[in-house]
């Protein structure tokens, strides 16, 4: 179920660091404030969905969702898992286009709606604004070109193990034992954002902790071994 809740100033909005609302002048912020919705969604629930059209953009206020393709077996490619301050459906949105992609709650969240109006008034009146959007965009275009690159030069175990770092450097919270993915994603999940079956992750995760790279506590992956993962993956090459 959807909460809508009261709303938080922009000016007082602790994720707005974050954002790309970072450096938007008072005035804007102030628009954006009068014009957005907070509200509260529950894990498990779809944000939008792949070939509707976007009414606005959302930014993420606290919480983790995952933006995915679904194929036509019904597996999921998972493109990216969204956090706090990062902003969804701005693409399709400037792009005047239906979503290219799907997005649902992995964790407990609270997002804001901002309408299309809103959104594009802020961003023809404010440079500042333009600027950070259109770095974005060129940004989420190179890490596409990055991600088809590995798809076909690194092999699935390589990709596994620049997963689980690149999740522990999102999530990670430092342990004795070492740095603990705080969030948790199903192996069928684990699998999407990898790119491959699901029992060749359950197989491989078994494998790293055979070697000692990584442990579990739960359903949450501790990463042991950063340099190892590292070198697995081919981070440096």
């Amino acid at each position: 179920m959807k909460v809508q809740q009261k709303n938080t100033p922009c000016q007082l909005c602790m994720s707005r660091k974050f954002s790309l609302f970072a450096e938007v002048s008072e005035p804007h912020l102030c628009q954006l404030s009068d014009s957005k919705n907070l509200i509260t969604h529950k894990k498990g629930q779809i944000l939008f969905y792949e070939g509707t059209k976007p009414l606005g953009v959302f930014c993420i206020s606290d919480g983790v969702v995952k933006v995915y393709k679904t194929a036509s077996n019904g597996k999921e490619q998972i493109i990216r898992l969204a956090k706090k301050g990062d902003f969804l459906g701005y693409a399709s949105l400037l792009g005047e286009e239906a979503y290219s992609n799907s997005a649902t709650i992995v964790e407990d969240a609270n997002i804001c709606f901002v309408p299309r109006e809103s959104f594009l008034k802020v961003l023809s009146e404010d440079n500042a604004f333009h600027q950070r959007v259109t770095k974005a965009l060129c940004n989420d275009l190179g890490v596409m070109e990055s991600k088809l690159t590995d798809a076909t030069q690194k092999s699935i175990r390589e990709r596994l193990a620049f997963t689980l770092l690149k999740l522990s450097e999102t999530y990670g919270i430092d342990g004795k034992e070492g740095d603990k993915i705080d969030i948790v994603l199903t192996r069928e999940e684990i699998a999407g954002i990898v790119g491959t079956a699901t029992e060749t992750v359950i197989r491989l995760l078994s494998e790293f902790k055979k070697d000692e790279l990584i442990d579990f506590d739960g359903k949450k992956i501790i990463v042991r071994d950063k340099k190892g993962l590292a070198r697995l993956s081919d981070f440096y090459g």
